[in-house]
């Protein structure tokens, strides 16, 4: 599975902007998105992910309440729509492909190029 991250730009705060992440292949509908966000100089942190159906979901603590995960298995797409957007949110975003569900990057076996969403005061 190939993955292409985009949607990423500038916003101010308190906007909202959705990210979207292109799968290629047939086996998208197979497997859990999940986006995860990198600053420099730490550690990759997890955002949140979707069930394979679409039907369930997981958000960080971070975003909880703020960004909302859903996918389109027709369109090979997960979109995380990014509400209520703070300075802080200022990083680049990853979406990574897993065949089973979970936090951890380690669980995930492919990764997009990343993203970037620059959030001003």
């Amino acid at each position: 599975v190939q993955l292409q991250a985009f949607g990423g730009g500038l916003v101010q705060a308190g906007g909202s902007l959705r990210l979207s992440c292109a799968a290629s292949g047939r086996t998208f509908s197979m497997y859990y998105m999940g986006w995860f966000r990198q600053a420099p100089g730490k550690e990759r942190e997890f955002l949140t992910t979707v069930s394979v159906s679409g039907d369930i979901t997981y958000y960080a603590d971070s975003v909880k309440g703020r960004f909302t995960i859903s996918r389109d298995n027709a369109k090979n797409t997960v979109y995380p729509q990014m509400n209520t957007l703070k300075p802080e949110d200022t990083v680049v975003y990853y979406c990574a492909a897993s065949p089973r569900f979970g936090s951890e990057s380690y669980v995930y076996d492919y990764w997009g190029q990343g993203t970037q969403v620059t959030v001003s005061s």
